[in-house]
Order: structure tokens, then C-alpha cells, then sequence
């Protein structure tokens, strides 16, 4: 049975929706603020946080920050009314693995949770070693190891690996990667590429500015090199 921790401060909206995946056997839980989500996140080890970014006195980046912390491999999902570019491509650099816009029906909410839970299940490249000068990833563990010192991906970002390691030496389209990744509803979002191949970079790779194993093609794709 999939968890799911609904953190939302206007607990009216969500009574419907609570109800609704309660219904699809979904096990539900419900905080009213920041500290009880934080709290609830820890005890009770969600696979899906559903995170209302727009709570009231509650600072997004940092909520999502620690909810990353405290969650550890959950998938985040963020939802926000707020439609600009810049306010999910900072949603995502903070700790989210999707973004959904504000209003929303409960099947579309569904679609988001079943692509989050496929997101989490480890890919078609299990028990693959990729050793790389500057790092080493082990696919069936899903371990990665930077100049001794073990780093931490989220199930999101070894997804994304995953994909490219099973297509080395070959470009991803933008589209393919996203359809793999997110789920096959997904096709137009190039920002959440932008900002996880970012994060990758940063985590593993010996000069992030100029990289050398997970390569962009400018409007096209992205490509790993070994």
C-alpha cells in the first residue's frame, strides 16, 4: 500500500481528496501545518508527500529543504497556484520531484501519484557498475561514491541516471528523457531537466561548469559519457 502525507493548512479543500484516494487504497495521512508535516514525515516515512507550497507563514524552499531531510527518499510533490516559470524551477531546486498547478481535479492528482511511485522503483539497469574517474555509481544498490566520500541522490535524480547510463554514449531527446523519467503525460517541462542535470552535476562531477560525463546538446538532449 502506497503512504501518502498530505501537508496542507486549508483542510476543506483537501477533505475531498483525501476521501478520494482513501478510496483507491491509498493510506492517507493529514498535517495542518509545517511542523506537524515535518513531524509526520519523519514517523511515518511517506512514499508521497503532497506539499501545499502556498501555506500560509511557511517559508517554500526551506519547508521543502528540510522536508527532504526528514522524508529521505519520499517523492515531493509540490502544488501552488503560482504558474510562473521561475516559481517551479525554484520548487525544484529546493527538493521537489514534480510540481502540479493549482486547481486540480483528484484524477489528476492520481496520474501525478502513480508516476511518482514508478519514479521510486529502481530502472532496467540493476546490478550495473559505472566507473567513471571522477565517480562511481552502483545501479542495483543505488550507491554512489565521489572521491571516497558516499553521496546521496534522490530516487528522482537515479532515475534520471539510470536512463542516461542505459543509453551511454547516446543523445536523449529532451521529450524521451522526460516520458522515461516523469511518466508519459510529461513531454513540454525542459526546466525540471535543467535544474536535475544541474544537480547532478554538481554532486558528481569534478568540474560542474564544464562537465564531462553528463554532456547537454543544446535543444536536443542530454548524453553520459563514461
Amino acid at each position: 500500500m502506497t503512504r501518502v502525507l498530505m501537508i496542507d493548512d486549508e483542510p476543506r479543500i483537501v477533505r475531498g481528496l483525501v476521501v478520494h484516494l482513501d478510496a483507491r487504497g491509498y493510506e492517507v495521512d493529514l498535517a495542518h501545518d509545517a511542523a506537524e508535516g515535518l513531524r509526520l514525515a519523519a514517523e511515518r516515512r511517506p512514499d508521497v508527500v503532497v506539499l501545499d507550497l502556498d501555506m500560509s507563514g511557511t517559508d517554500r524552499g526551506r519547508m521543502l529543504r528540510a522536508l527532504r531531510e526528514r522524508a529521505g527518499g519520499a517523492q515531493i510533490l509540490g502544488v501552488s497556484a503560482r504558474r510562473g516559470h521561475e516559481d517551479k524551477t525554484e520548487a525544484l531546486a529546493a527538493g521537489a520531484d514534480d510540481y502540479v498547478t493549482k486547481p486540480f481535479g483528484p484524477d489528476a492528482l492520481l496520474a501525478r501519484l502513480r508516476a511518482a511511485v514508478r519514479r521510486a522503483e529502481p530502472g532496467e539497469t540493476g546490478g550495473v557498475l559505472v566507473e567513471t574517474p571522477a565517480f562511481t555509481l552502483d545501479l542495483g544498490t543505488r550507491r554512489a561514491v565521489r572521491e571516497g566520500r558516499e553521496i546521496r541522490l534522490t530516487p528522482t535524480e537515479w532515475r534520471l541516471v539510470e536512463v542516461l547510463v542505459r543509453n551511454t554514449g547516446r543523445l536523449v531527446g529532451q521529450k524521451e528523457l522526460l516520458q522515461e523519467v516523469w511518466g508519459p503525460s510529461y513531454g513540454t517541462e525542459t526546466n525540471y531537466l535543467r535544474v536535475y542535470l544541474a544537480q547532478l552535476r554538481r554532486k558528481l562531477e569534478a568540474d560542474p561548469s564544464r562537465p564531462r560525463h553528463f554532456r547537454t546538446e543544446p535543444g536536443a538532449g542530454y548524453r553520459f559519457e563514461k
